[in-house]
């Protein structure tokens, strides 16, 4: 198994709640992180339809089963049984009695939220980051990891991207969807998820792809919602206040894992990838994408914005760090050229004192700093969460 990050944090959390709840999408690891974390408590996959109609017929005898808790893979799967689990870890009193995983955010994190407020903790599992590939021994080329991604079993068995991410893609629309919408024409909206693709980085448009895919606005709208909700897609929030500008505010779109981004704008060698147009796009995305791995690896909320204003000044990311503000530019590029440093030496100077540090993120291997901005190699970019 490989090493994930929020192990730690994963064990400080079952030492203080008697319910811990990790999510995240289908095949990050979440059930070979938990197994081995816990690996005294009895495990029961609730996608085992024996299991599930025990539970769903019969909660308190199921729950009986397991008198000083155990490990429930895809809860959301059964959600009557969070009811039952909060009346055993009130009268236990028990910390670490019950760990949950599942897959579905939206409908998990209602569900949870109202059956088990103030019982249970959240921890988010992404595909592998960066750092946890590097852990691993698995040192890549850039278009490499973006080809990739970071789904785990991915690297550890060696498969092909292009087949793995369209099993993926599969089963996502044939279990999880099904699950989540009414969806009358199946082929629709899988165009609308590539459509998402070709729009990483971009700003949230509803009209645009209402036109595109010849939907309404609003459900385009309930349609962006459940990529979130299945760990699809996430969005990265402007930063705007307090600047005196006008500032745009609508989010930007990216993926929860380039590799399978990649995937769905057709892309499947090496060499079609470097000639993309929007390989720049998938960088960004995999650094905005490993800077919220890295922070909910600890347990902390991302805090990363982007910045961008009517004249047409931008920043890929803004980490706001209590009252501090960390510019971070993203070029896919490997040679340094000082108009990389353009947009960051703008917004220092917007925000003053309150820039200690900016950073550029970049394929190059000069790292130093020039005029102030640090130059940081992609691989390095965890170390502008620092400051």
């Amino acid at each position: 198994m490989y090493k994930r990050h929020c192990e730690n944090e994963l064990r400080d959390l079952a030492a203080q709640y008697p319910v811990v709840t990790v999510t995240g999408p289908r095949q990050s690891g979440k059930t070979t992180l938990v197994r081995y974390v816990f690996s005294s408590k009895p495990y029961v996959n609730l996608e085992n339809p024996d299991s599930r109609e025990l539970a769903d017929s019969d909660p308190r005898r199921f729950l009986s089963q397991y008198p000083e808790g155990a490990v429930l893979d895809e809860i959301q799967r059964c959600p009557v049984l969070l009811s039952y689990i909060q009346v055993i870890v009130d009268e236990s009193g028990q910390k670490g009695m019950y760990i949950l995983t599942g897959s579905l955010q939206l409908e998990l994190h209602e569900a949870v939220t109202q059956s088990l407020a103030g019982r249970t903790a959240l921890l988010s599992l992404w595909p592998m980051s960066l750092a946890e590939l590097s852990s691993a021994a698995i040192e890549l080329s850039l278009d490499e990891y973006l080809l990739l991604g970071g789904f785990p079993r991915v690297h550890q068995d060696q498969l092909n991207p292009t087949k793995a991410y369209r099993n993926y893609f599969q089963t996502y629309v044939e279990r999880d969807l099904r699950t989540l919408i009414n969806v009358k024409d199946l082929s629709q909206f899988q165009r609308f998820v590539r459509l998402c693709a070709g729009r990483i980085g971009h700003l949230v448009n509803f009209e645009g792809l209402s036109s595109e895919v010849g939907v309404s606005s609003h459900t385009i709208k309930n349609w962006i919602s459940i990529l979130e909700t299945s760990f699809v897609t996430f969005r990265l929030a402007p930063y705007f206040e307090n600047l005196g500008k006008r500032l745009v505010k609508s989010p930007k779109l990216y993926f929860c894992d380039v590799g399978f981004a990649c995937y769905l704008l057709g892309i499947e060698t090496l060499e079609q990838l470097a000639r993309d147009p929007l390989r720049g796009q998938l960088v960004e995305n995999l650094v905005v994408l490993e800077l919220t791995k890295l922070r909910q690896a600890q347990g902390l909320d991302p805090n990363l914005y982007f910045f961008r204003d009517a004249h047409g000044h931008e920043v890929d990311v803004i980490f706001k760090s209590a009252n501090q503000l960390i510019p971070i530019e993203v070029k896919s590029a490997k040679t340094f050229n000082k108009r990389f440093l353009q947009q960051l030496n703008y917004f220092r100077s917007l925000v003053g004192e309150r820039c200690p540090a900016a950073y550029l993120v970049y394929d190059g291997d000069l790292e130093q700093i020039v005029g102030g901005i640090e130059l940081l190699n992609f691989r390095k970019v965890g170390q502008a969460l620092l400051r």
